[in-house]
C-alpha cells in the first residue's frame, strides 16, 4: 500500500510535467492578402487580364475557397485619382475562380476602344471581409489589330523566308515571329521585323518547325497585340550548293603549276573540286575533294596549254558550278 506521502509527490511531478495553457488566439478575420500581379493586355478584340488569388489571409491562415472575386474596369474618374471614386462607378466582372492560384479573365474590347480603362482586383474572404484593392492596372484601348494572313514559309540558302500579307493600312505595325519545334509544347519568338517578309537563319535544315507571326504596336507603356496567324508547318530541305569560289590564281612552277583561290565562308562546307582542260578541250575534274583553298597540279607537260575552275561542295553534296576559268601556259 502506498503512503499519502508518495501519493502527494506523485501528484506534484504530474502537474510540473503538464504545460500552462497559452492566451487563446482570437479567430481570423479572414480578409484575403491582397493580388500583387495583376496585368492586362489587349489581343485582338479581347483585352485579357490575370492575376493570381493568395492562399493566405493578412493574419496567416489558409484560404480554402472565396466568397467572391471582385475584378472591376472603369475610366479613370475625374480630379485626383482616388480608389474608391474609381471602384464605386467601375463595371464589375465576372470572375468564375473561386479558389488560389492563377486567373485568367477576357473582356470585349468593343466596350472600351479608344478609351483608358482601369482594371483592379480584390478578394472577398469566406467571412465576406473584403481584401485592399490590388495593384491596378491602366490600358490604353486602341482599335483591334487583324491578324497577319496567307503566311507562307519557304526554304531558301538563307534560311526559312516567312512572308504574310497585311490587312488594313497600319503604318506603325510591327510583326513578331513565333517558332515551335516539333517536340516542343509552346513556341518561341525568335526575331521582330517591319516588313512583310523575314528570314529565320536559325532554323535547321531537315527537321520540321512550325511558324505564327503576331502583329503589335506599342501603346503607352505596352503593347496592342493582334491574334496570332494561322500556322505555318515547314521541314527545310538544303538543296542549295556553295556559292561559286572566287579570286582563282594560276602560277607556273617548277614541274607544276600552282592553284590558289579565295576560302568560301560557308558553315557546311565539305571542300573543293578542281577542274582542268588541255588546251581547248572540256574541263574535266582533276581530283578529289580538297579542303583547302589551293591546289599544285603536278601532272602537266611542258609547254601545254591548261585551263583551271574550281567548284565548291558542302557537307550535303550539293556543288557549286565551276568558277570562271584561268589560262596558264606549263613551263
Amino acid at each position: 500500500m502506498s503512503r499519502p506521502a508518495d501519493s502527494l509527490l506523485l501528484l506534484v511531478a504530474l502537474a510540473a510535467g503538464c504545460g500552462s495553457p497559452g492566451e487563446p488566439l482570437p479567430p481570423s478575420l479572414g480578409i484575403p492578402e491582397p493580388v500583387s500581379d495583376l496585368r492586362a493586355q489587349q489581343v485582338g478584340e479581347r483585352i485579357v487580364v490575370r492575376f493570381t488569388l493568395p492562399e493566405l489571409t493578412t493574419d496567416g491562415v489558409v484560404v480554402r475557397r472565396f466568397r467572391e472575386v471582385e475584378l472591376r474596369a472603369g475610366v479613370p474618374p475625374e480630379g485626383n485619382f482616388d480608389t474608391e471614386r474609381w471602384a464605386a462607378r467601375a463595371t464589375q466582372v465576372s470572375v468564375a475562380t473561386r479558389t488560389p492560384g492563377p486567373v485568367e479573365v477576357t473582356l470585349p474590347v468593343a466596350e472600351w476602344a479608344g478609351r483608358e480603362v482601369i482594371l483592379g482586383v480584390r478578394a472577398i474572404g469566406p467571412k465576406g471581409r473584403p481584401g485592399a484593392w490590388s495593384n491596378l492596372v491602366a490600358l490604353e484601348v486602341v482599335p483591334p489589330l487583324p491578324r497577319p494572313a496567307d503566311l507562307r514559309a519557304e526554304a531558301t540558302a538563307s534560311g526559312v523566308q516567312l512572308s504574310w500579307k497585311a490587312v488594313g493600312d497600319l503604318a506603325d505595325i510591327r510583326y513578331r515571329i513565333f517558332r515551335r519545334a516539333a517536340q516542343a509544347r509552346e513556341a518561341e519568338p525568335v526575331g521582330e521585323t517591319e516588313s512583310l517578309v523575314f528570314v529565320d537563319a536559325n532554323a535547321e535544315f531537315g527537321k520540321p518547325w512550325e511558324y505564327q507571326v503576331q502583329a503589335f504596336r506599342k501603346v503607352g507603356q505596352t503593347e496592342a497585340l493582334s491574334e496570332l496567324s494561322e500556322a505555318v508547318r515547314i521541314t527545310p530541305e538544303d538543296r542549295f550548293p556553295p556559292a561559286v569560289p572566287r579570286g582563282l590564281q594560276a602560277t607556273p612552277g617548277l614541274g607544276s603549276i600552282e592553284l590558289v583561290w579565295e576560302r568560301n565562308a560557308e558553315p557546311d562546307l565539305r571542300g573543293y573540286r578542281v577542274w582542268r582542260a588541255v588546251g581547248d578541250g572540256s574541263l574535266q575534274p582533276l581530283s578529289d575533294l580538297v579542303e583547302l583553298p589551293a591546289y599544285s597540279d603536278r601532272k602537266i607537260e611542258s609547254g601545254q596549254r591548261y585551263r583551271y575552275a574550281v567548284s565548291a561542295v558542302d557537307v550535303r553534296g550539293n556543288e557549286s558550278a565551276p568558277s570562271s576559268p584561268v589560262e596558264v601556259h606549263a613551263p
